[in-house]
This record gives structure tokens, sequence and C-alpha cells, in this order.
């Protein structure tokens, strides 16, 4: 295959495809928005699960490397009542197929596993038009442009690529989440680093959640979930870090206090973020030139797969390249008849998680999902 596949958006699914694509040795170009590598933090851990995302890391010929950074006991589990009790305690017998690492870091894997030069920084996209033959004409924000027979978006959930195959956008879930951390928590946060454990906290209840992870050394990343429409989190100045975090606080007002210090002790100002999703079952009818991969295809309510989805749907793309090296649309056609109805299925289960994560009876049900009681999860 001699065609030049540009890629939108340097995420774990842009790189993942362009990675697989140079094991193939498909050239391929990578534009993103962002200036650098380092301009934004990357996020926080991911489980990286053994039948998507490490399949994927396998195509890549990556997982050696993904290997090294894994942290070890990250897989254990509790689920707390707000009152504290446990419910549910699972430690990391070394056993699952789940393993955490940082986002940061295995973006940069993926980063130095990819030609210099391979990636274009400080490439914001303005617009992209087709121009007939499975060509399309890319315009930048400096008003650079690219033109392409073979066009990718792996541009999140705001792509600009999206509209060249499909009129849906992204729509509000009902439910967001205020980002926090505590650091060096086990001995400025005793308490919390004791309720959160060696990996993974979860505290479900009717309409709000608070979430933790223990990060890299002693930092505990917490997600605080909240069910409320765009215009409560409106009324809140996110500005002032104090009074943003008590308002926050104030709806976890009678849980106990090692839950809400989480909230409160904050050692960073919180981040708001409002989870979008596209209509379930989202897809489209093949257009020549032109696919989409991970959020940009499938965006959906949050349900611990996103970026596995986005690499696996990566690496699947490059290998149907590879496999039909001279007929473009054939691969493309392959790729999408795999990944909608996984998306489609991974998506329903995802809206079913939050809809449960939320209701009345919320811790049990996540108990019963972790016993496997519960038999439609």
């Amino acid at each position: 295959m001699t065609t030049h596949v540009t890629i939108i958006g340097a995420g774990l699914g842009g790189l993942t495809l362009a990675r697989v694509l140079h094991v193939h040795g498909i050239p391929a170009t990578v534009y993103e928005a962002e200036p650098s590598p380092t301009a934004r933090s990357q996020g926080g851990m991911l489980d990286i699960h053994d039948y998507n995302g490490q399949l994927a890391l396998k195509a890549a010929d990556l997982m050696e490397e993904f290997r090294g950074l894994i942290l070890e006991g990250r897989q254990a589990m509790r689920v707390l009542d707000s009152d504290g009790t446990v419910l549910f305690d699972k430690a990391d017998d070394g056993t699952g197929g789940r393993p955490e690492v940082q986002r940061g870091e295995l973006r940069q894997i993926l980063l130095d596993s990819l030609p210099a030069g391979t990636v274009r920084w400080g490439h914001k996209v303005s617009d992209t038009r087709a121009l007939g033959d499975g060509r399309h004409e890319v315009t930048f924000a400096d008003g650079s442009t690219v033109v392409t027979s073979l066009l990718v978006g792996a541009d999140g959930a705001w792509s600009r690529v999206r509209p060249l195959l499909s009129s849906a956008t992204p729509e509000y879930t009902g439910h967001s989440v205020v980002e926090t951390y505590l650091f060096e928590a086990d001995t400025r946060h005793p308490a919390a680093a004791k309720t959160v454990g060696g990996g993974a906290l979860m505290v479900p209840a009717q309409g709000k959640e608070i979430f933790a992870h223990r990060e890299t050394g002693d930092t505990l990343h917490t997600y605080v979930g909240l069910a409320r429409p765009l215009d409560w989190f409106a009324a809140i100045d996110f500005t002032d870090a104090a009074a943003a975090r008590a308002l926050i606080a104030q709806e976890f007002g009678d849980w106990a206090p090692e839950l809400t210090s989480l909230i409160t002790d904050g050692d960073t100002a919180p981040v708001l973020r409002h989870h979008y999703a596209l209509p379930n079952g989202h897809r489209w009818d093949r257009v020549p030139g032109v696919t989409l991969v991970g959020d940009a295809a499938h965006l959906t309510a949050p349900n611990g797969e996103g970026a596995n989805l986005a690499m696996l749907d990566g690496a699947e793309l490059g290998d149907s390249l590879a496999a039909h090296p001279d007929d473009i649309e054939a691969a493309l056609t392959e790729y999408e008849q795999v990944m909608f109805p996984r998306t489609a299925e991974t998506a329903a289960e995802g809206a079913e998680l939050l809809e449960a994560l939320l209701s009345e009876n919320a811790p049990q049900r996540l108990v019963d999902m972790f016993t496997g009681h519960d038999q439609t999860w």
C-alpha cells in the first residue's frame, strides 16, 4: 500500500493506528491540535483489558513496553456504602486481566515508537471537505491545508472529521464529574488513603457517586459524579476553588467524613468534566476515503472501555489496511463492519451501567456485578 494515511488526533486511538501502520511499513502523518506532547495533563489511570486494549498493543508490538508501565496492586477494588461500610473488598492477586497504567505514560510509549516527524503538533483543524474520488481536504487554523486520499478522524468527541460521514452530534448524558487530587496521601491525608486502599474505591448512590484511584506513589485521584443538569453546574464558579469545592461537598453532606474529605481536602482546584455521548448504535454509510476511530466514532457514557476501544479500533483499522494494500474501500468496509456492532453493544452496556450506578440500590447492584450475582451484567 503506497497511500499515505492522514490521521487527525494524537490520542491513544490515532497513535495506535499510526504505530500499527508503521509496523506494516505504511506511511502516516498524525495532525494534533495541541502544541506539544506535554501541553496538558493526559488524565489519570487506565485499566488496559486483555480482550481489547492489550490486543491492540500486541498488534503494535509494544507489549514489553506496556508491561514496564504496570502499577502493581492497582487492580484492587473496594465498594463502600455512603456511611463508610465496606461492602466489597478484593485484593489484587496478580491474576486480573485489567492492569492499571498512567494514561500519559501509555501515550508516551506510542509516541516514542513512531518515526520522528510522524506527529505534527499545533495543527488544529478548522474545516474538512470532500473533493471527490475519495479525496478530502483538511484546513488548519493557520490557513494551511493538506489533501489526502485516506483520512481518519481520531479527534474525539467534537470531531471535525465526523461531519463528512454523519450528522450526529454528542448530547449531554445528564451526568458530570468533578476531579480532585490528594498528594502525599498516606502522610497528609491518612484517613482518606486508608479508605481508598491500594487500588480503586467506588461509592455509588442514587444520583451521585465518589470514585477514587490510587495513582503513582501515594497520589489519590478522585472523581465526584453528580447527575445534574448543565445549568446546575453553570451556577457554580469554578474559578473560586474553595467555594466550588464546598458547594460540591454539600451534595454529600450526610456521607462519612473519610469520604467527603476526598472532596474538601483536595490539593488541586476542582475540575469539571461533563459527559456527552453519541446516539447508541451510531453508524454511517460507507463514504470513500474516510473513517473514524475512538470517541469520534462511538462516544459513550463512561464505562471503562473508551480508551481500550479506541486503541483496538486503531489496531484493527491498521491491520485491515495492511491486509488490503490495493483496495482502501475493502479495508475500510472490513474495519467498520466489525467496529459498528462491537461498539453498539458496549454503548448499551455503558448506558445500563450508568443507570445502575445512579439508582436507588446502586451499592448492592455494583456488588452483585462484581460477585457475579447479577446475570444481566
